[in-house]
């Protein structure tokens, strides 16, 4: 990693002060891990009858009380990945096990209640709420959906989650048009802490708002999750963002994971060669002027086409033979982390 893009990612770093090494430490110990994803891919049918593989053996956990960052480009099957674990879509094979129990089995009234121990906040909030419900009936929605409160404590209860969110009290009776997008975003983390779940997914949660709310967003996500011990998994594509609160960072190309790292050590640490080319694209006041910005060459292949071997070997000035006829498998490189690349032998 260049001294350039460690310093670029450092100094895009929001986390706070008192947010310490030792706090972004990634557990070890799988009895710490709240959610599992193991052996997960999900195809679809394409035309000509080929198949769309938009998430490959994909292989993820979530610790308690942390966040796993998913960053990668749009297309490349984030989105796709946690949908499944909220449960949107069914995977093609493999199992996604949350507190030991595999919930891609779950049927009926049990799947029912698993639903409110993982909550999802979307993109664009305008799109995610109905223009005629009020914020009152938005964030109480869930809890009258399981009968977690009368009708007489909707008023009280809203007020409640718009305070956890740092909204005055006062707008549970406006409509989400009457607010602006920064506003709309935390009523959705709201709605999403209305059943007190113990997994929020963030769905480019902060990619449709202005770089300052977006560090407000975040400053929140980070104070939730200290005063009530949520696990996040957020997708986006701003690695220096993601890196920035992230506990664990896993990188996404073409439905594979290339590589997962410590979100600390992304700035100084990263190996495969398209996470450093993600890296070299950060623009920051302190990065080198002086030097040329390095882009990515070519597109990435069709993902219903993809060449067997490496998927970024059509992009990668480093490839070899080998990369051509061999896919790299996830692996860890003695102290280096997980990565999925030839360069890297264990």
């Amino acid at each position: 990693m260049s001294p350039e893009n460690a310093n670029k990612v450092k100094s895009a770093n929001p986390i706070p002060e008192g947010d310490t090494a030792d706090a972004r430490q990634i557990c070890e110990d799988r009895s710490e891990w709240i959610l599992e994803a193991r052996h997960i891919t999900k195809q679809f049918p394409a035309s000509g009858g080929r198949i769309l593989t938009a998430c490959n053996d994909v292989n993820l956990s979530v610790c308690r009380g942390k966040t796993l960052g998913i960053v990668g480009e749009s297309g490349c099957g984030k989105s796709t990945f946690v949908k499944m674990i909220v449960q949107m879509y069914p995977p093609t094979s493999g199992e996604i096990l949350f507190d030991g129990k595999d919930i891609t089995k779950l049927k009926g009234e049990e799947l029912r209640q698993s639903w409110r121990k993982i909550q999802m906040v979307f993109q664009d909030p305008a799109a995610a709420f109905s223009p005629k419900m009020k914020i009152i009936d938005i964030v109480t929605e869930p809890l009258m959906n399981f009968k977690l409160i009368r009708r007489s404590e909707r008023e009280a209860k809203a007020k409640e989650l718009l305070r956890m969110v740092d909204l005055p009290e006062d707008f549970i009776y406006r409509y989400p048009h009457n607010m602006s997008g920064g506003q709309r975003q935390r009523v959705g983390i709201a709605r999403a802490l209305a059943l007190e779940p113990e997994i929020i997914v963030c769905d480019e949660a902060t990619s449709a708002l202005d770089v300052s709310v977006q560090d407000r967003i975040i400053e929140l996500l980070v104070k939730l999750q200290k005063e009530k011990g949520i696990s996040f998994v957020f997708i986006c594509h701003d690695m220096a963002l993601v890196q920035s609160f992230a506990h664990e960072v896993a990188v996404m190309y073409l439905g594979n994971i290339v590589e997962i790292l410590p979100g600390e050590d992304v700035g100084k640490n990263a190996q495969h060669p398209y996470t450093q080319a993600m890296l070299g694209a950060i623009f920051s006041t302190h990065m080198d002027f002086d030097k040329k910005i390095e882009s990515i060459e070519s597109e990435a292949p069709s993902p219903v086409d993809v060449p067997p071997g490496c998927p970024f070997q059509n992009r990668c000035d480093r490839c070899t033979e080998i990369c051509k006829r061999e896919r790299p498998v996830l692996r860890k490189t003695g102290d280096r982390p997980q990565v999925a690349c030839h360069l890297f032998p264990e």
